[in-house]
């Protein structure tokens, strides 16, 4: 302890600093320099790589170029941080080194420990396994509108380990990839909008269906909302015999993510086509038999007697 006030520690310990700050500090410098860099490069290879991939997409006419720009967001997405651990990992050790630091021990012990980690981490790596399997069969990317587990929102970002899902409620869910046991796309490569319309029984059904493909052939021939139609409404014809409606059936294939506002638009335009041609969308009622006819009067003065 009496030897931090003698001056021949302090002297050995300036002139070790010395020593280290001439031999070794330039040798750091240039280190954190050279990953400054790096990060830099990588991060605008990545992002020209992107931008080459999505112009290739947007000028193949084979492929659906919002399809392919999700598919490239995610994969480059997880390139980009997959390298930048890499690079972090170099560092750190050669930065160690540079404290003369032997790293040999400390990355055979980190083996092991790794090693111990993976039997005892059983469910993280069956995390990273899944998501990898996710994202080599293409089953989910960024961007797309999935229900994972009963949940349902826009995909925000894919990682090896997790996905994170926001729902229309702004609410952010986060699921870990080897938990994930039901896994919906509600975005991949078409959608589509069904529709159950019901119209009373008195209406003539051939005429309803007439009705609701012509509606939907002129959404088809809209500027607005014709590029997002692929194909012409489909109607399946009469579905079901509800308790107060006849239902009918119909599809409308769109592309991914706009089957939601072309079907609340469908459904305007009908709703103003059946307007037009006094055809009544049912609501729940009763109707009461009074003898052989209808005579909600009588029924009513009737029971006023009584």
């Amino acid at each position: 302890m009496n030897e931090l006030f003698t001056s021949a520690f302090w002297s050995k310990l300036l002139e070790s600093s010395i020593d280290w700050a001439i031999n070794e500090l330039p040798g750091l410098i240039i280190l954190i320099i050279a990953l400054t860099v790096m990060l830099r490069v990588v991060t605008f290879s990545v992002s020209r790589l992107k931008k080459i991939l999505l112009k290739r997409a947007a000028n193949d006419q084979s492929t659906d170029s919002l399809e392919t720009e999700k598919r490239i967001n995610t994969l480059t997405g997880i390139i980009l941080g997959a390298v930048r651990i890499i690079l972090f990992t170099v560092f750190i050790i050669m930065m160690l080194s540079k404290f003369s630091i032997d790293v040999g021990p400390l990355i055979a012990s980190a083996g092991i420990l790794g090693l111990a980690i993976g039997f005892g981490a059983q469910e993280l790596v069956r995390d990273y396994i899944s998501g990898f399997f996710m994202l080599l069969e293409d089953q989910i990317r960024t961007g797309d509108v999935a229900i994972i587990n009963g949940t349902g929102g826009l995909v925000e970002k894919i990682e090896l380990r997790t996905i994170s899902l926001r729902d229309f409620n702004g609410t952010v869910h986060i699921f870990q990839n080897g938990k994930i046991s039901t896994l919906a796309n509600m975005t991949k490569e078409w959608s589509a909008m069904v529709f159950d319309i019901g119209v009373a029984y008195k209406e003539d059904v051939d005429q309803v269906m007439q009705i609701m493909k012509d509606v939907g052939d002129d959404l088809q021939n809209d500027p607005e909302f014709g590029t997002n139609i692929l194909e012409p409404i489909e109607i399946f014809g009469l579905d079901k015999f509800a308790d107060s409606a006849l239902v009918i059936k119909a599809r409308l294939k769109t592309r991914p993510i706009t089957q939601w506002s072309t079907g609340r638009e469908y459904r305007r335009r009908l709703k103003i086509a059946f307007d037009k041609q006094n055809i009544e969308i049912p609501f729940p009622h009763t109707t009461v038999y009074w003898g052989e006819e209808i005579n909600p009067l009588k029924l009513s003065v009737d029971q006023k007697g009584k």
